[in-house]
């Protein structure tokens, strides 16, 4: 019911389709009602199908759950996603230092930016970038949302950037993920807003390819502080006007799912990330 085929769900299941099918005929069989409308290489749900689904998927639930923990005891490994550019501005530096404290661990990491789904995803903890309300989860603020600018060193003497009104003349870094720009030169420049539109820009479709179009010289970008500390250290980057930074409602957000018990190594690497949070000093 949940992947739409018979195929796919042999694949999951490590069986062939045929076994699939004839279980889900005998099924029918001894429910007297069809739960699949069979046509060529396609199923389609019933309604007695999706309603029978819908009321047995708690039970299922329960025995992946159990089963789950059940095999998981003995396991330590932690299976951490977190979006690209926290994975390569902030935690790919501070990834060591977990696995030195804990050599017995192993640590299973990916960066995706895609919402992920604890009940399908091999996965125990994951950032997600996002407002921090969702009642299925466990959420703990790492750092809340910023916009300010920055460019190359080179850059700003190039074109003159002395105020945000000099940006007139810049080539805005455009995140498309976080477009930010005319809500921080509404409140921080005299520009009127044609003269805001009028500016030139280039769209990126990543935040690090816009940091890291910024470090080359083409132009400023309006990034998050926390994913440029690293480039400011090195003076690849300077923060423009450290008096102009706007909030946003968004933030990096550590989640796990509700009731779910973390077993001992998840509950290690959480604690240790929290604690790696701590010198960040904004909530």
């Amino acid at each position: 019911m949940r992947l739409k085929s018979f195929a796919l769900a042999a694949d999951e299941l490590n069986v062939t389709p045929g076994a699939v099918g004839q279980q889900i005929r005998k099924l029918e069989e001894w429910l007297g009602v069809e739960l699949f409308a069979r046509s060529v290489r396609q199923i389609t749900p019933t309604a007695d199908g999706l309603a029978y689904a819908a009321r047995i998927a708690p039970a299922l639930q329960q025995i992946r759950d159990a089963s789950h923990q059940l095999r998981d005891r003995s396991n330590h490994a932690v299976r951490f996603v977190m979006p690209p550019s926290f994975a390569a501005k902030w935690f790919s530096k501070r990834m060591s230092r977990f696995l030195i404290a804990h050599p017995e661990t192993s640590l299973h990491v990916g960066s995706s930016s895609i919402q992920m789904d604890f009940d399908h995803d091999p996965v125990d903890l994951a950032v997600r970038y996002f407002n921090g309300k969702d009642e299925r989860l466990e959420t703990v603020l790492l750092y809340q949302g910023q916009a300010a600018a920055f460019c190359a060193p080179a850059y700003r003497n190039r074109v003159g950037l002395n105020t945000p009104d000099d940006l007139v003349r810049a080539t805005l870094l455009n995140d498309i993920l976080h477009p930010w720009w005319e809500k921080w030169l509404g409140a921080f420049s005299g520009l009127s807003t044609n003269e805001i539109h009028g500016i030139k820009r280039v769209e990126i479709d990543q935040t690090s390819m816009a940091i890291e179009a910024a470090i080359h010289e083409q132009g400023v970008v309006l990034a998050n502080p926390l994913l440029a500390e690293e480039d400011l250290s090195e003076g690849k980057l300077i923060h423009l006007f450290p008096d102009q930074v706007v909030k946003v409602p968004s933030g990096y957000y550590l989640i796990w799912p509700k009731n779910r018990e973390l077993r001992a190594p998840v509950k290690e690497f959480r604690d240790w990330l929290l604690s790696e949070a701590g010198d960040l000093g904004v909530k």
